[in-house]
């Protein structure tokens, strides 16, 4: 078991993200300049919808409180160009101290539980688009996932014992961390409810939050058409849904930036019979490099011309230091009581959008 952990060590095999970066400069001159340039548009629009539903999922956390859409925009998109290009989600952790400090009053707590929300969309979408996608008859099994060449998905599928024992380990860990602060924090669990304040209220869930998040996803689903015409492996609904079941199995997987590796493994099979393996390398590896160049020049001119910030190890230094404060000054008061939670289905008339 040593032996194979070891082996385990990079997390990935990215030998097809590699020769698909040799496929993609050695096409250049074949790529169709303008959908390209209209995908990255498409997906510009993308994340600023998406940021709107996230921004009223925190006007419902806090109706009292005044604070800029164009701020909540900012961190948004300046956490996913982050997580474009660094592994394991870490543009998180710039997100949370840039809302954190953009909402008055706010805390640690109920803004990182507010990013549950978003994940219940996404939860609705993934399931149907996997289903199509599986149903297809060009996606591998999950059992066959260790045939391919990306690292994370061969490694979990081949040592499912493993797999399955890491599962429980991570459920168990979850349920205890549940039942030790259920029992020592309520203040804190009172504002993690607070986060998510707006899944109480269904129908405002639906009008704000969803329907907003649902008309994202149809200029992601452009986005990826545009892509997949600009590197000439045609857009269609069918190949759009199949990307978007390849990226919904490579973000399980934050092992590597953007799921680089799992991705081109998964369309290099997905798309087998649809373009040349050189046309499908070149789309998976350029699709990557262009969203990942493009978000990451947004978010960091999000930090710049926003919260003033001239890196991305500058706003993470600053949130370490402003975490630091807040526990420094709970530990002062610790009887302090929590935010009181606002009325399930309340309008916010202070959010300034």
């Amino acid at each position: 078991m040593r032996a194979v952990l070891w082996r385990a060590v990079p997390f990935a095999d990215l030998s097809s993200f590699w020769n698909g970066v040799e496929s993609f400069f050695s096409s250049l001159a074949d790529v169709n300049w303008l959908a390209l340039l209209l995908g990255l548009v498409f997906f510009g629009t993308y994340l600023s919808i998406r940021s709107r539903a996230y921004f009223n999922v925190l006007r419902a956390a806090y109706p009292g409180e005044r604070f800029q859409w164009r701020r909540i925009w900012g961190a948004y998109v300046a956490a996913y160009g982050f997580n474009s290009v660094i592994p394991a989600r870490g543009g998180d952790v710039i997100k949370l101290f840039l809302v954190k400090t953009s909402v008055p009053n706010s805390t640690y707590p109920a803004v990182a539980s507010s990013f549950f929300v978003e994940a219940v969309f996404d939860a609705t979408i993934a399931v149907p688009v996997l289903i199509f996608a599986f149903t297809q008859g060009v996606f591998p099994k999950p059992p066959d996932f260790s045939d391919l060449g990306a690292f994370d998905l061969s490694f979990f599928a081949s040592h499912l014992q493993f797999t399955l024992f890491l599962i429980t380990a991570v459920a168990i860990l979850i349920l205890v961390g549940f039942a030790v602060l259920s029992r020592r924090v309520k203040a804190f669990w009172a504002r993690v409810k607070q986060g998510v304040t707006i899944l109480f209220d269904r129908r405002r869930y639906v009008r704000q939050v969803w329907l907003v998040q649902f008309g994202g996803w149809l200029f992601r689903c452009a986005a990826f058409w545009m892509l997949l015409d600009a590197f000439g492996v045609g857009g269609s609904v069918r190949n759009v849904l199949l990307v978007l079941g390849v990226n919904a199995i490579a973000s399980l997987l934050p092992f590597t930036p953007g799921g680089a590796g799992v991705q081109q493994a998964l369309l290099l099979k997905v798309f087998a019979g649809t373009a040349t393996s050189a046309t499908v390398a070149a789309y998976s590896v350029g699709q990557q490099i262009a969203i990942a160049a493009f978000s990451l020049g947004l978010g960091f001119a999000a930090l710049v011309f926003i919260f003033r910030f001239r890196s991305f190890k500058a706003v993470i230094a600053a949130g370490r230091e402003h975490r630091a404060a807040e526990q420094a000054r709970q530990a002062d008061a610790p009887d302090e009581p929590a935010a009181p939670g606002p009325t399930a289905g309340r309008r916010a008339p202070r959010a300034r959008a």
